[in-house]
């Protein structure tokens, strides 16, 4: 070793170790990359799946749910502001797991005024030991689950859900139905809910995921989500306001006269929009599992009865468009008229003599309806009856509509034709009664009713209604001419407390009887009392349709029916501000 030794230079560091700790710094930063991304992705990116994915039951496909579809209304003076009849709100399921519930008699007794599950049904639920998940009931309000968490009941959990709510209560129930269970599946009922359910509905989504052999999710694995969509919104023609005074006036008359029911339809008469439609008795949507009378499901504007003499306008309609009659035109009324074996009398059992037509539609003479239907020809008759719309549903957006029933009037036989030119014999409904009238209001034009206005969809696209002129029924002249003799009818004729002061208002009474349970024929007792019309007659604003069933204090329709269409007909000319065309009344 030499004395400048130490001072050799230092030997260099291999360079294999420097590549080494590089490739080392290399893949940690690296993997510390990839472990970023994936959190991102997970946490971020697939939030939502994943979200969805730990909140769910085990299995591999879980249903998104959809929120349903809402249901408004307008009013006139709310400056475009809607009212929800149908929306939704936050409501729970409950259910138990058996597995943890040690003493299923004592929970029963806990939970049974909580829900409307019958008791035995509860306790078998809650005693199948080995089960781990036991529906016990839908719908549960927020309040009854806070109530039923102060228990603490191990074993009894929620799962959140959509509930529905009608805030108005009764009004329009009707016309909106209900969304109920069926065979354990929420689903629309009657009336808009029904007939619209599967837009109102919308579409589930689905979650996809794959799971490994021991059953887990597989996080890297093939996935896919898709979302729910939701249903669609209803916008009515109904205003709110018009179908709250409508329906109190008309529970309040039946509730006077002691009546079984009744109901009210008003249309546009240039539309065929439908502003307001009420039934009485009605329910409430909230609870209709309360309801022990399901006929009060059904909508009784689009439900089949006789319609009596409102229908003689129809008849009258028809030979003065065929040119066989004008309002001048007289016959001779004996009181009754003989038809293949039968006798048929006017309802007051009276005789008249030499009788205009205007006249046979004011004192509502069955022998004069008879007259008129001869000098237009049985087949003519018939015809016009079907180009009215009788005997074919309107088509309107609501459940359970009735076409009614034309019966024998197609054998063209004169006994079947005589009974139906005064409304007997014959059924329909008081909406296709209501779309006559507008006919021979607006100048003979057959429009088809609607009660939905705009269909908004899930991404606020709007579909709007528009009016559907059906056919032409009438000639002008014949309309302006028919509408005349209906303003006679209220003035001079039984349709006088269907008036009102200022104003031309067309219409007709009818007082029908009804069909016995117990065997042929009519019963005696019983009648159904209707008004028919619409004003003011120079511009029509609505046409109405009043009935009222089997009233046990009167009678006759010009005192149930035709004060109620006068009621209401006040306050449609002074809501609509329509200035009168009467000077000095």
């Amino acid at each position: 070793m030499t004395r400048y030794g130490r001072n050799r230079p230092r030997q260099q560091q291999p360079r294999w170790r420097l590549d080494r700790l590089t490739v080392l710094l290399i893949l940690l930063f690296g993997f510390s990359s990839i472990l970023v991304v994936r959190l991102f992705t997970l946490q971020v990116l697939a939030h939502g799946f994943y979200e969805a994915l730990a909140s769910g039951q085990h299995e591999i496909e879980q249903r998104l749910l959809p929120d349903r579809g809402e249901i408004y209304a307008h009013d006139r003076y709310s400056d475009g502001q809607l009212f929800p009849l149908a929306t939704n709100e936050e409501r729970f399921l409950v259910y138990a797991v058996p597995k943890r519930i040690e003493d299923p008699e004592d929970v029963t007794e806990k939970l049974e005024s909580f829900i409307t599950l019958d008791k035995e049904t509860l306790l078998a639920r809650l005693s199948k030991s080995d089960d781990v998940y036991e529906p016990i009931e839908h719908n549960i309000s927020v309040a009854t689950k806070e109530k039923i968490e102060a228990l603490e009941i191990d074993g009894i959990s929620f799962i959140s859900e959509k509930g529905r709510l009608y805030p108005e209560g009764s009004l329009a129930s009707q016309i909106l139905g209900f969304l109920g269970m069926s065979e354990d599946v929420k689903k629309g009922q009657y009336g808009l809910e029904g007939y619209f359910d599967e837009e109102l509905a919308g579409q589930q989504g689905y979650l996809q995921a794959e799971r490994d052999a021991a059953g887990r999710w597989i996080t890297v694995g093939d996935r896919f989500i898709q979302d729910a969509k939701d249903g669609d919104d209803l916008i009515l023609t109904i205003d709110r306001t018009l179908e709250y005074t409508v329906c109190t006036k008309l529970q309040e008359a039946v509730l006077k006269h002691g009546a079984e029911s009744g109901a009210v339809v008003i249309l546009d008469p240039d539309s065929g929009a439908i502003l307001a439609m009420c039934g009485y008795p009605d329910f409430d949507p909230n609870h209709y599992n309360e309801v022990t009378d399901l006929d009060v499901f059904l909508n009784p504007a689009i439900s089949p009865y006789e319609p009596g003499s409102i229908f003689k306008p129809i008849t009258m309609a028809t030979a003065v468009d065929t040119g066989k009659v004008t309002p001048e035109t007289t016959y001779v009324d004996e009181g009754s008229v003989e038809v293949g074996g039968f006798t048929i009398r006017n309802s007051d059992d009276k005789t008249y003599g030499t009788q205009t037509m205007t006249e046979v539609l004011e004192k509502s003479l069955n022998t004069g309806a008879i007259f008129a239907a001869q000098q237009a020809g049985n087949d003519v008759f018939y015809d016009y009856v079907k180009r009215f719309g009788f005997g074919e549903q309107t088509g309107v957006e609501l459940g359970n509509e009735s076409a009614g029933n034309l019966g024998e009037l197609a054998s063209g036989r004169d006994i079947y034709v005589d009974t139906a030119s005064f409304g007997q014999g014959i059924t329909a409904t008081p909406l296709q009664l209501a779309a006559a009238y507008a006919a021979i209001a607006n100048g003979g034009t057959l429009y088809k009713p609607y009660i939905v206005d705009e269909i908004v969809k899930p991404n606020d696209f709007h579909v709007k209604t528009h009016p559907t002129a059906v056919r032409q029924v009438l000639d002008p002249k014949t309309s302006t001419t028919v509408s005349a003799m209906l303003v006679n009818v209220v003035k001079n004729g039984h349709g006088t407390r269907a008036a009102v002061p200022g104003y031309y208002i067309a219409g007709k009474t009818g007082t029908a009887q009804i069909p016995r349970t117990d065997g042929p024929g009519y019963d005696p007792n019983r009648t159904i009392g209707s008004f028919a019309g619409f004003g003011p007659v120079e511009d029509p604003k609505f046409v109405m349709v009043t009935k009222i069933v089997d009233p046990k204090d009167v009678k006759f329709a010009e005192s149930t029916a035709a004060p109620l269409f006068g009621d209401i007909a006040k306050f449609l000319l002074n809501y609509f501000e329509v200035p009168p065309s009467v000077v000095g009344e």
